[in-house]
């Protein structure tokens, strides 16, 4: 940012940041020219950077007016970036509600609709998820009792283990090592999901 200040008003920036301005009038009169080229840079809209720079202006002078004029640099600059951030970003949420639900250009003319992708799993996705759950399925069933209702109450009910303990009516050593045999058992089972 500082390098397109520069180029566009070298000399004026110098010479305006110098100077500690004797009221707001002046401060605002001095930042307004470099507020604008900065808005208008950021946004690449005319009435927009306007619009920013003015509602900068008046935040500052609404609620800071009170303070020092030494902060008064920091502090518009810190309104005027937050203010075209917002601008950014309610005319992005704009452009994607006209997308979803339609709407007009500046020509009046209809704009096309957007839809948005299908994410949802394709045939194939949802074959290999039922197969993989089965094979799941089949092997937690071939677990022994203990190993079944420890991998059961801990991972998919996600009981920590003092609950599964209370749970299965045995301590909290029995549980991790019950819950250490079924991984290991289902690693081995289904070793060709990997």
């Amino acid at each position: 940012m500082s390098s397109v200040i520069s180029a566009l008003d070298a000399d004026l920036l110098a010479e305006e940041i110098r100077a500690v301005p004797a009221s707001m009038d002046a401060f605002l009169a001095q930042v307004e020219r470099r507020a604008f080229r900065m808005a208008e840079l950021n946004l690449g809209h005319r009435e927009d950077a306007l619009d920013a720079v003015q509602d900068a202006m008046l935040r500052l002078v609404k609620h800071y007016s009170d303070k020092p004029a030494q902060e008064w640099t920091p502090l518009f600059w810190g309104i005027l970036r937050r203010r075209i951030v917002d601008l950014q970003r309610r005319r992005k949420v704009r452009s994607i509600m006209v997308g979803w639900l339609g709407g007009k250009d500046d020509d009046g003319d209809d704009l096309p609709m957007w839809e948005p992708a299908d994410t949802a799993p394709g045939p194939l996705e949802r074959l290999h998820d039922a197969q993989s759950f089965a094979d799941m399925a089949a092997a937690v069933k071939l677990l022994p009792q203990r190993q079944r209702e420890a991998f059961m109450l801990r991972i998919l009910e996600g009981l920590d283990v003092a609950e599964t303990a209370q749970a299965m009516g045995c301590s909290e050593g029995s549980v991790k090592t019950h819950l250490s045999r079924a991984l290991q058992r289902l690693r081995d089972q289904l070793e060709d999901w990997r």
